[in-house]
């Protein structure tokens, strides 16, 4: 007799499928929402919890001005600055910088 509980094959062949479908949607939506090198208008996503008076007092003080807000208060499309404000946004609170128009259909007002 066996010890313990174990999975049956046909469950792990699931676990392994289901493990590989999240992994391959992840790589390609990290990769379609990747930025292109000098873009000069961009989404910057903050934590969800935030006000949108707190997204939008981060995004001035890295110094980047409102192109446009979205429906989600955390997710905003800016312009940086020029030298360095990718890097001012992310030191400002923000997780990810996107390509806006990747975003523009499921998001804007």
């Amino acid at each position: 007799m066996m010890s313990g509980a174990t999975i049956p094959s046909s469950s792990r062949a699931w676990l392994n499928a289901m493990a590989l479908l999240v992994a391959s949607f992840i790589g390609v939506a990290a990769l379609s929402l990747q930025v292109a090198p000098g873009r000069e208008i961009v989404a910057i996503a903050f934590p969800p919890w935030w006000s949108a008076q707190q997204t939008m007092l981060a995004a001035a003080s890295a110094d980047a001005a409102l192109v446009r807000t979205t429906n989600l208060s955390w997710l905003l499309v800016v312009r940086p600055g020029d030298h360095d404000g990718l890097t001012r946004l992310r030191k400002s609170g923000a997780w990810l910088v996107i390509d806006p128009q990747a975003v523009a259909a499921c998001f804007t007002d």
